[in-house]
């Protein structure tokens, strides 16, 4: 399976996901743009995608809530490293009240693994955070047995981007 995704205005990729109505495509929004994520085992039908392959999931991507994009990029040496650690993950997100869905997103065009979790809403993602579920899923960050201290597995610092499905008009 696949993601892919763009952004741009939001009427703009509104009228992508009416031409592909028959797709999986859900709409984001933030105060600074739109996103559109089409998830899909065939091609992309956007002109030019940030493109990924999905390596682990749960939950079924749905057409509400509110997304959190963990971007995160990690160098090609540090590539099984960090797709080792995500595969045994704990699993804990799955626990919490207001979990709609994970997807940990392979990078095929660039750099930058995509960590991307949806929610019932902003305070279910921030109840996740303050969990003792998050506490047992990030117990060895700041360690030595922690990924975030090992050398050469990041290329650059990562960054969260949030987004809320909007409603209808």
């Amino acid at each position: 399976m696949n993601i892919y995704l763009t952004i741009g205005t939001y009427e703009f990729l509104k009228s992508i996901r009416k031409k592909y109505e028959n797709e999986q495509m859900v709409l984001f929004e933030n105060e600074e743009h739109a996103l559109l994520l089409h998830e899909t085992s065939g091609k992309s039908l956007f002109e030019t995608p940030r493109s990924f392959e999905i390596f682990d999931q749960s939950g079924d991507i749905q057409d509400r809530g509110f997304a959190v994009f963990n971007n995160i990029p990690v160098s090609d040496e540090g590539k099984p490293v960090f797709e080792y650690r995500f595969k045994n993950r704990a699993g804990k997100i799955e626990e919490v009240p207001g979990f709609i869905a994970i997807r940990v997103l392979r990078p095929t065009n660039s750099d930058t693994y995509v960590v991307f979790t949806l929610w019932e809403d902003e305070s279910s993602f921030i109840q996740w955070q303050e969990s003792k579920q998050y506490a047992e899923a990030h117990k060895k960050r700041g360690t030595a047995e922690g990924i975030d201290t090992q050398t050469n597995i990041f290329s650059g610092p990562s960054y969260v981007t949030k987004y809320s499905v909007p409603e209808e008009e």
